[in-house]
């Protein structure tokens, strides 16, 4: 692999907060610190995985610090910065899950609403008994990891979902899933009156302040849009399908990615209907096992240890049909949690975690899809070191 250039930049948040005496120490890791902190945890993957390319961002206090390494592409040998534009897969649904929760906050959707209510096109269905909040946490009775390849089209999506029969009982099983959250976004586009697309760049990124955030990205930012690399080390970009701009279509930089960790952290800065939204988001709504189900984001006690982050981001809590126990009501955000998403295309992985009672946050982007419990180990270590 190419030699690993590290280039440290430091920016103060828009949403950062003057530290006061009380605060978490971890602002008494100088520059030098985070740095040796970061290569330490980043270094040995990078080498291990042959990972061309990386960008980790930190919020810590309000105060944003980035670590950049190797290459956005290795054709070009162009170098990672804070403004590299990465594929973050299924991260991508943090943001479909936001978009949900401003639709919910403005009264254009409830929770409750069964599917066909909002979409017409879904009545006679499976989906006359399927709830939005269902479809936005996994539950709508197993709907499966991916389109099936004949239905992965925007013209065949529909006609999949009408003929679609579920597994289990709507509600008692999560089984993570594109098309179910997919479909969430799609509902919550329609109910706001705009093709999802259009209402994600024209209302919600404008809102939360993303200006280089991209769900295709337009011919001028193309120059930095890293270059993915899949298992063979072939160069690839993601392949569009049915409800890939819902479920793993969002393409941004670390910098935009940690504006958006840190509205997350601190929302009173946004509009009333925006923190509504991060709070519905926040909310949990069932447990399996250690993980509190989120829109978007899943939830998790804090401190926690790596082996239950590890557990709660395995390959069997994707790919397997989990019971669940609903929260009744939903629980909202309590006082000491770690909030976390995966995401991976063919030639890009993603890992982000915030812990709001302790002001911290970390993106880990990188331009190959590399294992997860890399990346979770990764963000446990710094993290563990920022809130000691």
């Amino acid at each position: 692999m190419p030699n690993m250039k590290f280039n440290r930049l430091v920016s103060y948040s828009a949403f950062g907060l003057f530290l006061g005496a009380g605060q978490c120490m971890a602002m008494a890791q100088t520059d030098a610190q985070l740095q040796a902190l970061v290569d330490a945890a980043v270094t040995p993957v990078m080498q291990q995985q042959s990972v061309p390319g990386m960008a980790i961002a930190l919020t810590v206090n309000g105060k944003a610090h980035y670590f950049n390494y190797g290459v956005a592409s290795r054709e070009n040998q162009q170098a990672v910065t804070r403004d590299t534009l990465f594929e973050i897969g299924s991260v991508s649904k943090t943001f479909t899950a936001t978009l949900g929760g401003y639709a919910l906050a403005s009264g254009k959707l409830s929770l409750s609403d069964k599917a066909s209510h909002v979409l017409p096109a879904l009545r006679g269905s499976a989906f006359d008994n399927i709830s939005v909040v269902q479809l936005g946490t996994y539950t709508a009775g197993g709907l499966p990891l991916q389109f099936p390849d004949a239905a992965d089209h925007p013209d065949k999506m529909l006609g999949y979902f009408q003929q679609w029969k579920p597994v289990y009982p709507a509600g008692s099983h999560r089984q993570y899933s594109n098309p179910s959250i997919g479909l969430f976004g799609y509902l919550a586009a329609h109910s706001l009156g705009a093709p999802f697309d259009e209402a994600m760049a024209n209302t919600l990124l404008p809102k939360l302040g993303l200006k280089h955030t991209y769900l295709h990205v337009p011919q001028d930012q193309l120059g930095l849009y890293a270059m993915g690399y899949d298992k063979a080390d072939k160069p690839v970009h993601v392949d569009p399908g049915a409800l890939d701009s819902e479920a793993y279509g969002v393409k941004t930089s670390a910098s935009d990615m940690l504006r958006f960790v840190e509205a997350n952290l601190k929302p009173a800065a946004l509009e009333k209907p925006l923190q509504q939204a991060i709070a519905l988001t926040h909310t949990g709504y069932y447990t399996v096992g250690d993980m509190t189900q989120g829109l978007g984001w899943e939830r998790y006690s804090y401190p926690i240890t790596l082996d239950k982050l590890l557990a709660g981001n395995s390959t069997p809590m994707a790919m397997e049909a989990h019971k669940v126990q609903w929260l009744t009501p939903p629980q909202p955000e309590p006082g000491n949690v770690l909030l976390n998403k995966t995401g991976s295309t063919g030639g890009f992985g993603t890992y982000v975690a915030f812990v709001p009672s302790k002001d911290i946050g970390i993106v880990i982007m990188a331009n190959k899809n590399y294992p997860i419990p890399d990346r979770v180990k990764m963000a446990h270590q710094i993290l563990g070191a920022l809130s000691e």
